[in-house]
């Protein structure tokens, strides 16, 4: 039988590297294979015998675009370990910190990295030409989230201003109002990109995801919350891993989760806005269905709505937080290092993260495991792609590379936090 290889050396406008292998047989679509072949980065290794309040500092150099969600899952792991809860004006103060990361992360990912794909340019330079409004109210977004980042965390990359029990420095009011003119403009920004999103054409592809979130009782969530499904799943973070498996598979050098009793799952914004829309409010509901997002919605390519979603609803969060906001006495609040085993699960832009961490009575880390949202979606996108490869096997070569690196950019795989990826082969037998 002949075979016939298709290869895509690099895919773009994703985080990393690694390669994509499609099997056919007559036409048919009979394996799919998502390989990170870079070697693993060991920092679970490396923060064994580290102070535990080095902690959200080492993590957050795991990613440059979602260093905060690093550090949040990080610190309320650690705290979690010692006792301690983190309230009033602080907590306010580290969810108004996920609100720019969310900003500034979605905002990048939407008009730089997805919204080409629906446009048909290569990249966002190209598309700048012919949307160049759209272009510069992204980056106008991406800005103004850089700023509340830099403020809250000290600096825009790699933050540097969290530590167990709240924070080193807190703003001021007069900081932080200060802010507010370019929040303002930032959601008419916003609405005005989620608008254009909306425009968009979408293929016809409906997925039976099972989605996995956060659930807050009061928020939508970001900080805390159990971990639900749409399929019954609702646990503490603490039961993380007795409901959840990663495996490894012999092609990859990244661990891929499943739920123990299902097998794939899906999180991200489309899960956290299937399962959370309730805690959007009926203002910002009603713009999602504006916008041609409704609950219950399993096509992934309409995700880029979600996160247009959520963008607009950081930005009304973080307006709040600040309106409400009276500096508290203290940064922080005492931290003692204790032995003892804290998890915690944090909603990343790309989904849920999670971290345990065994610590010492010395207060160094005896054990640590990070579980970052791209390893746990890895699996369903090897599903998405399966589906896309198969609705589209006919196509000529290049118009199904295409859709194989769509179907995978809709859920902005960050795969330097997983490792890395992607170049794609596909066999036809």
């Amino acid at each position: 039988m002949a075979t016939k290889t298709i290869r895509l050396e690099y895919l773009t406008r994703v985080e990393g590297e690694g390669s994509l292998v499609l099997d056919v047989r007559e036409g048919n679509v009979e394996n799919v294979r998502l390989s990170i072949f870079e070697p693993p980065r060991f920092f679970e290794a490396f923060l064994r015998g580290r102070a535990a309040s080095e902690a959200p500092d080492l993590t957050a150099r795991i990613c440059g675009i979602c260093p905060v969600a690093y550090q949040m899952s990080a610190v309320h792991a650690v705290e979690a370990a010692f006792g301690i809860e983190v309230g009033g004006q602080l907590r306010a103060l580290r969810r108004l910190l996920y609100c720019a990361e969310w900003i500034e992360s979605h905002a990048l990912h939407i008009v730089m990295l997805h919204a080409p794909d629906f446009l048909g340019f290569p990249d966002a330079i190209a598309m700048a030409g012919a949307h160049g409004e759209a272009v510069r109210r992204g980056l106008a977004l991406k800005k103004a989230g850089n700023a509340l980042l830099k403020l809250l965390g000290g600096r825009e990359v790699h933050p540097v201003n969290v530590r167990v029990g709240g924070f080193y420095r807190v703003p001021t009011q007069a900081e932080l109002a200060a802010l507010q003119p370019a929040l303002a403009e930032a959601r008419e920004n916003a609405v005005a990109v989620a608008r254009w999103v909306g425009g968009f054409s979408f293929p016809d592809v409906g997925r039976d995801y099972e989605f996995v979130a956060l659930r807050h009782a009061d928020e939508y969530p970001m900080n805390e919350g159990r971990i639900v499904s749409n399929r019954g799943l609702d646990i503490a973070a603490a039961e993380f891993e007795a409901a959840f498996e990663e495996r490894q598979v012999a092609y990859s050098t990244a661990l891929q989760s499943v739920l123990r009793a299902r097998g794939h799952y899906l999180v991200g914004p489309l899960a956290r806005f299937n399962l959370n829309h309730d805690r959007l409010g009926g203002e910002l509901l009603a713009f999602a269905a504006e916008l041609g997002l409704r609950p219950g919605c399993g096509n992934p390519f309409r995700s880029i709505l979600a996160r247009a979603v959520e963008v607009t609803y950081a930005i009304e969060e973080a307006l709040r937080i600040i309106d409400a906001y009276v500096p508290p006495r203290e940064p922080s609040v005492r931290a003692e290092a204790r032995a003892g085993t804290g998890m915690a699960c944090t909603e990343a832009p790309r989904g849920i993260l999670y971290h345990r961490y065994g610590i010492e009575a010395d207060g160094s880390i005896a054990e640590a495991r990070i579980v970052p949202p791209t390893s746990q979606n890895q699996a369903t996108i090897e599903d998405d792609v399966r589906l896309v490869a198969t609705q589209g096997i006919h196509l000529p070569e290049e118009e199904l590379r295409e859709q194989c690196e769509r179907a995978i950019r809709n859920h902005d795989p960050c795969i330097s936090c997983a490792t890395h990826f992607l170049r794609l082969e596909v066999r036809r037998r």
